[in-house]
């Protein structure tokens, strides 16, 4: 084998290494991004619990005051 073969050869071994580590540096960032969505859609999926839970009580709410008035205009007619 000549020098120049040796030479490309090891030019190419260091070119592989240089993208193994390019590649692993990408995996490690897309696992840092799943991880960081996976929280925020976790977080988001709390947030949409609390808002219905808010707007369940809400509407319980409007009820027992609609009930309320109801029966306050009821006794303000039958005394």
């Amino acid at each position: 084998m000549s020098d120049t073969s040796r030479e490309i050869i090891n030019e190419y071994k260091d070119q592989l290494r240089i993208l193994k580590n390019q590649v692993e540096e990408l995996e490690d960032q897309n696992k840092s991004k799943d991880s960081a969505n996976k929280r925020c859609l976790q977080k988001l999926e709390y947030a949409n619990e609390d808002l219905e839970k808010a707007n369940k009580k809400i509407k319980e709410l409007e009820k027992n005051m609609k009930d309320l008035k109801e029966t306050n205009e009821q006794m303000l007619k039958h005394p």
